[in-house]
This record gives structure tokens, C-alpha cells and sequence, in this order.
């Protein structure tokens, strides 16, 4: 294959990731759509439909690391396919529950392990094809999950209105086996022996470690500890915007807006934030987004009105979708292409950890307090925690000089 041919065909497969990443991860945050209608239909708690999205989390946390190991040693073909037809299967099923405890296993334990199988794989697929515009290879894949919220979400609520939750469900099932088991043969694994590849001195590790190496060194932990802290930040607030604005007054379709405004702008933010890193450095871009997004989650504190909360979904789309890619970026840097799918897989399981609290939480504090005050005031809290985990992230230091201290 020819380097333009590789070239085009590495957009091809960044395409493939992005529907993949649209999809798997639309159809689990749509939960936040479907959250008061089965609250209301079927008499379960909020905080109980809630927890469907942390146990999504937590169980995408655990399989992003599986599935990352699975794609350096099997190939991410067989990866995403596998993800795909349990996507479906989760949705189908969850359909169908007729008890709270069948749908959290349906929706939070299936859906959740699926949607592991596309992220990690994909990013670090997008990053052995593009090596010139990496980083916006990779926020392009990403910015399937910034195009989720115009697409899935509205579809969700059109079908919600039409007709009910199971229906819209079933509905959406069905079409994610439709778009997904296509696009997993068009993913091809990245071509060897060529200079997409092969690390360079300016991007790559200086000796080649193991998965086990890495994991040990300060890189990858300041890393998932930043990914951890900035998710944990903005998961309440993203997954209760739509109730939230509801609380405000605002009428469930138009509230159903303000969530796609914000992911409109979260795909904006991914290109804009990716080019950025392209340019001057995923560090600073990566310090300068969580700040801006520490200080929209304060500001929710204040708004109310429906021009204020547009005008919010804005600025704090673009900080909390634009610093979404940046953690592949680092990871390929300091780790090279032969292990990024384990170690981006680790972070991103400490990721899912974070945004695993949030549902959960925001419900909790709801039941209790019928307000989300307390769920706005933590999550900035720990967005200035990830600023700081995220500004003493080691990049004068390669994997390679701490070796030993990692082996040690």
C-alpha cells in the first residue's frame, strides 16, 4: 500500500470510529433522555434508574482495559464486532425488563462492557494510521460521542413522545446492529513496517517497555488520575442537564435542546482543542480546557433561565469535549504505538470510574434534596483537582528514565 493510500484509507478507518463511538456511546447516555419517562412509568427512583449509567461505567472501566489488551494481541476487528452485536443485545433486552434490578443488569452491566470495546481500540487504531495530524485523528474519533447527543438523544425523545420508553428502545437497538456491524469491516489494522508504525524520537519512548513497565510509571499515573478527576467532574452535570433544566422550568423537548447545544459544542471543542495540540502541545491544551470546564460547572450554580443555559452548553462543551482526546495523545507520545491500546484501555478505566460517580450521585442528591446544588458545587471541587493532577503531568521525563524506579 502506497503512503497516500495509506494515508487515505487511515480516514476511512478514523470515519468507521467515530460512527462507533457516536453510537455505543449515544445510546448509554441517551439514559439521561430516558431517565424521568421510566422514572414516571414504571415507579422506579431516579437514583435507581440512575445507577444503570454508573454500573455503564464501571463495567466499561473494567472491559476498556480488556478490550484494549484484547485489540494489541488480537486485532480491533474482531474487538469492535464483538462490541457491536452486545450493544444491541443490551439495548433489546433492557427493553423488555420488568424489574429495576433487569434493567440495571440489561442496560448498566451489557451496554456498559459494549461500549468499552470501541473507544480505546479505536483511538489507538486512529493513531497508528495518522501520524501527521494525530492528534486531531484522534479527537475526530472521539467526536462521535460530541455528535451523539444531535443525533441519538432527539431520535430517543421523538420516540419516547411517539410512542413510549420500551418502543424507543427496542427501535434504537435494532439500528445500532444496523450501523455498527457494517462499519466493523471497514476497521483494518495499520500497516507494518512503515513509518506510520515505527515511533519516532520526537513521539515515541526511547526503549520499547511492557504494558506491566508502563502502568508503573509517573506518566501513567498522573494520567488516570487526571482522566479520573476531570470525568468525575463532568459526568453529573452532563447526565442530569436535561433534568435539570427540567427543574428550571424548562419544557422536557426544549430541555432535550440544551443537551445537544452541548454536544454540538463538544464536537467543536474536539477539533478545535485537537488542532490546538497538533500545534503547541496536548499538555497545556489538556491544563487550559479543565479550567475552562471547572468553571462552567461553578457557573451552573447561577444560570436558569433558557438563553443562559444555551449559552453555558457552549463554553462548557467545548472544555469538557475538547480535553477528551488529549489523554490518547499523551498515552501514544510517552508509550508508542505496540501497547496503547493496554495502557490507553487503563486510563480510560479509570475514566469510566469517574463517570461512573456522577448519575449516581446527581440522582442521589436529587432524592434527597430535589435540587442539584450540591451535585454542582462537588463537581467543581474536583475539576480544580484534575487542573492540578493535570499540571504535574511529567513530560520532561520519558517512560524509558524511569524504568528503573517502575521496576523497582
Amino acid at each position: 500500500m502506497s503512503k497516500a493510500a495509506r494515508l487515505d484509507y487511515g480516514w476511512v478507518v478514523v470515519a468507521a470510529g467515530a460512527l462507533m463511538t457516536c453510537v455505543g456511546f449515544g445510546t448509554m447516555l441517551s439514559l439521561a433522555v430516558f431517565l424521568q419517562p421510566i422514572s414516571e412509568a414504571m415507579g422506579w427512583s431516579r437514583a435507581g434508574v440512575s445507577a444503570a449509567a454508573t454500573l455503564d461505567f464501571l463495567c466499561m472501566g473494567v472491559a476498556a482495559f480488556l478490550w484494549g489488551a484484547l485489540s494489541d494481541r488480537f486485532g480491533t476487528r474482531i474487538v469492535v464486532l464483538s462490541g457491536s452485536l452486545l450493544l444491541g443485545l443490551g439495548l433489546v433486552t433492557a427493553s423488555q425488563a420488568a424489574t429495576l434490578w433487569q434493567f440495571q443488569l440489561c442496560f448498566g452491566v451489557l451496554i456498559g462492557i459494549a461500549a468499552g470495546s470501541f473507544y480505546a481500540p479505536m483511538m489507538a487504531l486512529a493513531s497508528a494510521w495518522i501520524e501527521k495530524n494525530r492528534s486531531l485523528a484522534v479527537a475526530l474519533v472521539s467526536a462521535g460521542m460530541g455528535v451523539s447527543p444531535v443525533t441519538i438523544a432527539p431520535f430517543a425523545s421523538w420516540l419516547i413522545t411517539t410512542y413510549d420508553w420500551r418502543t424507543a428502545m427496542l427501535v434504537i437497538g435494532c439500528a445500532a446492529w444496523a450501523l455498527l456491524i457494517p462499519a466493523c469491516f471497514l476497521v483494518r489494522p495499520a500497516p507494518q513496517g512503515t513509518d506510520v508504525a515505527i515511533p519516532t524520537a520526537a513521539n515515541a519512548p526511547q526503549t520499547e517497555l511492557t504494558a506491566a513497565q508502563a502502568l508503573r510509571t509517573p506518566q501513567f499515573i498522573a494520567l488516570a488520575a487526571a482522566h479520573f478527576a476531570c470525568c468525575a467532574a463532568h459526568s453529573g452535570p452532563i447526565f442530569h442537564m436535561v433534568s435539570y433544566a427540567m427543574v428550571c422550568g424548562i419544557a422536557p423537548l426544549t430541555a432535550v435542546t440544551v443537551y445537544s447545544v452541548a454536544g454540538v459544542s463538544g464536537l467543536g471543542g474536539r477539533l478545535l482543542l485537537g488542532a490546538a495540540a497538533d500545534r503547541i502541545g496536548a499538555k497545556p491544551v489538556l491544563v487550559g480546557g479543565l479550567l475552562v470546564q471547572a468553571m462552567c460547572i461553578a457557573a451552573y450554580l447561577a444560570v436558569g433561565q433558557l438563553g443562559e443555559f444555551y449559552a453555558l452548553s457552549v463554553v462548557f462543551g467545548l472544555a469538557y469535549g475538547g480535553v477528551m482526546p488529549l489523554y490518547a495523545v499523551l498515552v501514544r507520545e510517552f508509550f508508542g504505538a505496540r501497547i496503547m491500546g493496554t495502557v490507553f484501555g487503563a486510563v480510560s478505566a479509570f475514566a469510566s470510574l469517574g463517570m461512573a460517580l456522577g448519575p449516581w450521585a446527581g440522582g442521589l442528591v436529587f432524592d434527597n434534596f430535589q435540587r442539584y446544588t450540591w451535585l454542582h458545587a462537588g463537581s467543581f471541587a474536583i475539576g480544580l483537582a484534575a487542573v492540578a493532577v493535570a499540571l504535574s503531568f511529567p513530560t520532561r521525563r520519558r517512560p524509558s528514565l524511569d524504568l528503573g524506579r517502575a521496576a523497582a
